[in-house]
């Protein structure tokens, strides 16, 4: 059976634009769309007390609301939701746990018991092994389309680069993967991008040592995506491989790009569960969508 896409919700702007992204991706993908909330059960004594029963009814009413948007915008996918009756980040991970990918809102929201907040978004990222993809608040279908010629945003445009992130030394078959599948499947180019820095070195032999690792860190990319490129022949690579910090060189990469794939690897840490400083940064300057993919 196959996994679905699924969205959590909770009414925000942002799992509203998360939700409408999530739904692109399952048609995308040939996929069903899950719409899931979460919210603190209540003990069984107390059901009896409308008071009490608020989240539940405001859950349902939020699932009902945005089923009944992406069934008229999406008529093609098939769609479910679940209410759940748990604190949220136990919740997503495990919804994200059954997932082809999970998608959820980026921005925190302020309202009360609000399903996103920034810490709750964050801390599902570090602990879900399948794909995360974030979304902002303002993105919309024209947003993953390149401007027409005029300059407008359009959704009859192709689509805006994937952007991927990687490191040589520690390779994932996963992360590159999903980068290229996604890049396929809009018939998009993709951009890898391969961080690299000099090592401390003064004078005159700094320019040489410059071309140096430079040059051999062109063919080190060139070598990991060489099988990639034979096994998607139909995505347009563009290979780079610059100097500078990764986080910087890959938000620059990013600035007309259409989703930005990074990888978080997975590692016990004295202070628990984390996402790395490059899928951080991502996950907080990226315009764009951001896919965070586990891995070894």
């Amino acid at each position: 059976m196959r996994r679905p896409v699924v969205v959590g919700l909770d009414g925000s702007n942002e799992s509203l634009a998360a939700a409408d992204w999530a739904a692109r991706e399952a048609l995308r993908r040939g996929l069903s769309l899950r719409l899931v909330h979460a919210f603190e059960g209540l003990p069984s004594a107390a059901s009896d007390l409308p008071e009490l029963a608020a989240p539940q009814y405001r859950a349902g009413r939020i699932l009902r609301e945005a089923a009944d948007l992406l069934g008229e915008r999406y008529p093609q996918v098939s769609l479910s939701t679940e209410q759940i009756a748990r604190a949220a980040p136990e919740a997503l991970v495990d919804a994200g746990a059954d997932a082809e990918l999970l998608v959820l809102g980026s921005r925190a929201f302020s309202g009360f018991g609000g399903f996103m907040a920034g810490s709750v978004a964050q801390a599902t990222v570090a602990r879900v092994a399948r794909p995360v993809v974030l979304v902002r608040a303002d993105q919309s279908l024209a947003d993953e389309h390149v401007p027409d010629a005029d300059g407008r945003p359009s959704a009859h445009t192709p689509y805006r680069p994937v952007v991927l992130g990687v490191d040589p030394v520690h390779q994932s078959e996963e992360l590159i993967a999903f980068a290229f599948e996604s890049a396929r499947l809009r018939a998009a180019p993709l951009r890898v991008v391969y961080a690299w820095q000099l090592p401390y070195v003064q004078g005159a032999a700094a320019a040489k040592a410059r071309r140096a690792v430079g040059a051999a860190a062109a063919r080190t990319l060139a070598s990991v995506l060489g099988r990639w490129r034979e096994k998607f022949p139909t995505v347009e690579v563009v290979e780079l491989a610059e100097e500078g910090s990764a986080a910087q060189r890959l938000l620059h990469a990013t600035e007309d790009a259409g989703l930005l794939v990074v990888g978080r690897r997975v590692r016990p840490s004295r202070l628990g569960t984390h996402t790395g400083p490059v899928a951080h940064a991502a996950i907080h300057h990226a315009r764009c969508p951001v896919a965070v993919i586990a891995h070894e």
